[in-house]
């Protein structure tokens, strides 16, 4: 039978379960989200493969991708909620069970709409996972170090999916048919079925309120308009289709906060933003997580298109800065329990703010050793920094509330994520084009806007070009691919550097288990654990 505990209000307080099987049912959860991060990287490497078998144009190539985006971006905050009601462990496996059948339907499709609309139904399995699987972790590691750990297990999970995404895919591609990038995840998605349906104890709060639909489709429809006018700005730039994207949906966001104050059982309970340590938790999370799909989004072309790798190369290189994340989440939970994430977060901040200063002395044909230190450098202060916000997220939040504080955590790193992309990719598009310019110089008007384009345009017309022209062309169009990248790099580490210091300043300092008590209004209710 349930039983109802009262918890202490931190999200860690649930009752702790007694089976050492606890750290099996983290493997099984990490392996979920390894699951869902490689299929966020594996896509980029089959693309080509995809436009030459299901004949998919450049718009439905961009949907492919774009619809499992919108999806996860706007399905996390209700999920969230229903999580906090019906139970974690239910919806997570509901969502594997989602995220799991639709890649199997996906590798069979034979046309690039109905890969679309499986992408979409991929998107939305993968909101229930990474949530549930992170606001499942307080049930199963009540102990604040045990959680650290058990924190920056997943969330390195999560970021394997990057340098392991373009090796797997090209070893699939080249060994079987383009439908092997999604069935590979049947066998995998099997696994956690099992093992979380026999290792992880539900948990959820048994005087959870009705969902908020009607907050529910305003919080949806606003977000995948913000996120998809910002998916689409690298392509259109500031223009009224993106303008209107964005706007119309700040606008509809804004509606949707004025109803969360009135709704009687509203989706979200904006009061959780009195704690600071939620809120400047969520921020840090946010800003890394912005750095990291940002820095990545302009670095990967430069070690693929500059640099001469192919994907599998490319994914070989970046993964120094893995190995320096993943030792830098091994050090973290001491340095925490030592100093505080107040401290910690800022220093690994400041640590991958100087990872990205040293881009800025990289040249096109600058050797590796001085690439992989930077990666490595970045690499160690995301480490340092990323578990523990997610982990502070979690500290901050009363058990009842995992489920749609953890969801609401990752729709701002969604976001986060989206804006990096977008805001560092206009930023390298800007200064490559002013750099460009004198370069094209008598070219064909229709060669010259494809070279001005992208680095990977100005290299198709370098290599139409006779002799000396094209390799003049071609060593312009990198040298001022770098001279973006060293923007973006500059912009990236003033934004780590300044949210640094608002992190060190306003976040609460945490010793032991005191973080702002009271502050979050429904942190004496119950949670029920099976």
């Amino acid at each position: 039978m349930p039983r109802k505990t009262k918890p202490e209000p931190r999200a860690g307080k649930a009752e702790e379960p007694r089976s050492a099987g606890r750290w099996w049912a983290l493997a099984a959860l990490t392996v979920a989200v390894l699951a869902v991060g490689l299929d966020s990287f594996i896509l980029y490497t089959a693309l080509p493969t995809l436009s030459e078998v299901l004949h998919a144009s450049t718009t439905q190539l961009q949907w492919i991708q774009t619809a499992y985006t919108l999806a996860w971006a706007g399905l996390l905050l209700p999920i969230g909620k229903l999580g906090d009601k019906i139970g974690r462990r239910r919806m997570l496996l509901g969502g594997l069970l989602v995220f799991g059948v639709s890649s199997v339907v996906a590798s069979r499709v034979t046309s690039a709409d109905s890969l679309i609309v499986m992408r979409a139904v991929m998107g939305a399995g993968a909101a229930v996972i990474m949530p549930m699987a992170m606001a499942l972790l307080p049930s199963l590691f009540p102990q604040s170090a045990d959680r650290r750990k058990a924190v920056g297990a997943v969330t390195v999970g999560a970021v394997l999916g990057l340098p392991l995404g373009p090796l797997v895919a090209g070893w699939l591609l080249t060994s079987f048919s383009w439908g092997s990038i999604f069935l590979i995840n049947g066998p995998v998605v099997a696994i956690s079925l099992i093992a979380v349906a026999l290792l992880v104890p539900e948990s959820k709060d048994p005087n959870a309120s009705r969902l908020d639909w009607l907050g529910a489709v305003l919080q949806a429809v606003g977000v995948m308009a913000v996120v998809y006018g910002i998916i689409e700005q690298p392509t259109y730039g500031w223009t009224g289709r993106t303008l209107a994207c964005v706007i119309g949906g700040i606008a509809v966001l804004v509606v949707f906060l004025l109803w969360q104050k009135r709704a009687s059982a509203p989706l979200v309970d904006l009061r959780i933003f009195a704690n600071r340590t939620f809120t400047w938790g969520t921020v840090a999370f946010a800003v890394i997580s912005f750095a990291q799909a940002g820095i990545l989004f302009v670095v990967s072309p430069f070690l693929q298109l500059v640099q001469g790798n192919d994907a599998q190369g490319t994914g070989l290189r970046l993964l120094p800065m893995i190995v320096a994340l993943l030792v830098g989440a091994g050090i973290s939970d001491a340095r925490a329990a030592k100093f505080g994430a107040k401290i910690v977060i800022p220093i690994g901040m400041t640590i991958s703010a100087a990872g990205c200063a040293m881009f800025t002395v990289i040249k096109a044909d600058s050797g590796y050793g001085i690439v992989a230190a930077a990666l490595v450098v970045f690499g160690f202060g995301l480490g340092l920094g990323l578990p523990l916000a997610a982990d502070t997220v979690l500290e901050a939040l009363a058990p009842n509330q995992a489920g749609v504080g953890t969801a609401l955590s990752r729709t701002m790193q969604s976001v986060g994520i989206s804006l990096g992309s977008a805001i560092l990719g206009s930023v390298l598009n800007s200064a490559y084009r002013g750099k460009l310019g004198d370069a094209l110089t008598g070219l064909p008007d229709n060669a010259r806007e494809a070279a001005r384009s992208s680095l990977d345009g100005a290299k198709a017309v370098a290599g139409q070009l006779p002799g000396d022209a094209g390799r003049l062309l071609g060593r312009a169009a990198d040298q001022a691919y770098m001279h973006g990248l060293n923007q973006a790099s500059i912009t990236t580490a003033v934004l780590m550097v300044v949210g640094a210091a608002f992190v060190l300043l306003l976040l609460p300092m945490a010793h032991g288990h005191e973080v702002e008590h009271g502050e979050l209004p429904s942190a004496d209710a119950p949670v029920e654990v099976a």
